[in-house]
């Protein structure tokens, strides 16, 4: 199973400027995420933001969330406790009816599913902010990928067993050069040289 862009949505996960240089190999793991996010910019991927009590932490760092179409401020650790999901799932649409129509009590509900159902993830907490968030979107159905390279912990044990749980859970494990050649699929798209520069 390839990663496809028209299915696509990234969410980068609390890149807080005061919280970064305390992470890992901090400043490989923001470059990463912007790199992401430029990418998904490029192949029209959306893309959306967290932050971990702004109030306190700041904001996410600024070449990420000028990035984002929306950020979400929290005080859970995970985002879907704030309503994150509802971001990425459509508006739900208004049913017509006509007066042949079953009563409300007796239509069955309508669920809906994402337009874009393939989460692309990286951030920090790797083990609390985006194992938690990770976790819940893969119990309400979202397909998570989860960008090992653009995720980070203070330390790489945390991190590291963050990506264990998490594989076992069902979430796929990539890199960021991974994504980008699977959401091009080709040398031929017309974004390759575009994306190719960002990797480099």
């Amino acid at each position: 199973m390839l990663l496809d862009a028209s299915e696509s949505q990234l969410v980068l996960i609390d890149f807080q400027a005061r919280l970064m240089p305390a992470i890992f190999e901090g400043s490989q793991v923001l470059g990463n995420a912007v790199r992401l996010a430029q990418m998904a910019q490029v192949m029209q991927v959306p893309v959306w933001g967290t932050e971990q009590n702004p109030e306190k932490l700041g904001p996410n760092a600024a070449e990420l969330r000028g990035l984002c179409r929306k950020t979400l401020a929290k005080m859970h650790f995970s985002a879907v406790a704030e309503g994150l999901a509802d971001w990425l799932r459509p508006p739900v649409r208004a049913t017509g009816g006509n007066a042949r129509s079953l009563p409300k009590h007796l239509q069955k509900p309508q669920v809906e599913t994402p337009d874009r159902p393939t989460l692309v993830l990286a951030g920090c907490e790797a083990h609390v902010c985006l194992l938690q968030t990770a976790l819940e979107l893969i119990e309400q159905e979202f397909d998570v990928w989860v960008v090992t390279d653009a995720c980070g912990s203070r330390t790489d044990r945390n991190r590291d067993a963050a990506f264990d749980r998490l594989a076992s859970a069902g979430a796929e494990l990539v890199t960021t050069e991974m994504v980008a050649f699977e959401w091009m699929r080709t040398a031929d798209h017309p974004a390759f040289r575009e994306l190719q520069a960002l990797i480099k």
